[in-house]
């Protein structure tokens, strides 16, 4: 049994009527629990002013739930981003009389094809998804990465993060790589839904005690790892892969963010070669701090000052 991390995006405070609200900065987090079942949902309170936080809400989501009141721009922009994100599973609640024929043309040829359309209730909602929770199966890895979400001084505990296992397993009094600076810090114990643990694994949200580490050390981005196979790089050379609705071909000189896990960085293109397909450049990229990945990761890339559109395609960590 374990815990589904879900986005919920289109109507904010949804998620009360589903779960407890809890941590609420720029995104706001939300717990449902039966037994060992656990259920996280992220709604992104400073979305549409701001788009980094539409970005953590579904990177650090495996599935969505998408309320559409109305056919919008933002609706529309939080279709890509999911679709950048990768996110295949998920629930559309139509509301005021919106048929679904009005919204399938926009999820064709996308992994948003594969999204149920439900009715309006939370009580089915609740129980589709601690269902899921429940059939989760544990890894069993011995190393495990957790991108931190929040981080803070707990008087008598000493530095506390939250974030979501995204691969692995993480286990107490384990040391832990934190990327991208030069620290190790060794996690005094664990917490699953404020219930003590020996470990977690992916999927699990957590909340880890460290010792050996400053708060300073700790914002929102960093990256606790053991696993060896985590890379970090301030400079990145890869294909990029533009959605269909994004109009302009990236120049050189562009200053672009990427995202990735809790990672929401500054990159400045330095050279483009398209070939014959402005859709599929090859670029490279300067960021403004190194970046942490996995080999073979995707991440976002995002134009912030894009007027319809800030979501503009993904790129391939290699």
């Amino acid at each position: 049994m374990g815990n589904i991390t879900v986005a919920v995006l289109g109507a904010s405070g949804y998620s009360s009527s589903i779960g407890k609200k809890g941590t609420s900065t720029d995104i706001t987090l939300y717990d449902l629990k039966k037994g060992n079942a656990t259920v996280t949902f992220i709604e992104a309170t400073r979305y549409p002013e701001r788009l980094a936080p539409l970005f953590y809400a579904c990177s650090l989501a495996s599935k969505a739930i998408v309320v559409v009141d109305e056919l919008t721009a933002q609706l529309g922009e939080q279709l890509v981003m999911l679709q950048c994100c990768g996110i295949q599973s998920g629930y559309f609640v139509l509301r005021n009389y919106i048929p679904k024929e009005k919204i399938e043309p926009l999820l064709k040829g996308t992994c948003l094809e594969k999204f149920e359309f439900i009715p309006d209730d939370p009580n089915q909602l609740r129980e589709k998804l601690l269902t899921q929770a429940a059939e989760q199966t544990p890894s069993e890895s011995q190393t495990g990465t957790v991108p931190v979400d929040h981080a803070f001084n707990v008087k008598g505990v000493g530095v506390v993060v939250l974030g979501i296992v995204v691969s692995g397993t993480i286990h107490k009094h384990a040391a832990l790589n934190v990327l991208p600076y030069s620290k190790t810090a060794q996690v005094r114990s664990i917490q699953k839904h404020d219930d003590e643990s020996e470990s977690a694994s992916t999927g699990d949200r957590v909340g880890l005690a460290l010792k050996n580490v400053n708060i300073e050390d700790l914002d929102r981005g960093a990256v606790l790892t053991n696993d060896p196979e985590i890379k970090t790089s301030n400079k990145l050379q890869a294909q990029a892969l533009l959605v269909k609705y994004w109009q302009t071909p990236i120049k050189d000189g562009m200053v672009m963010h990427i995202g990735h896990w809790t990672q929401f960085l500054t990159a400045k293109i330095e050279a483009v070669s398209d070939a014959e397909d402005f859709r599929k450049p090859n670029l490279t990229l300067s960021i403004d701090k190194p970046l942490a990945y996995h080999p073979g990761d995707t991440a976002v890339l995002m134009y912030l000052e894009g007027t319809k559109l800030r979501v503009a395609g993904t790129i391939l960590l290699v």
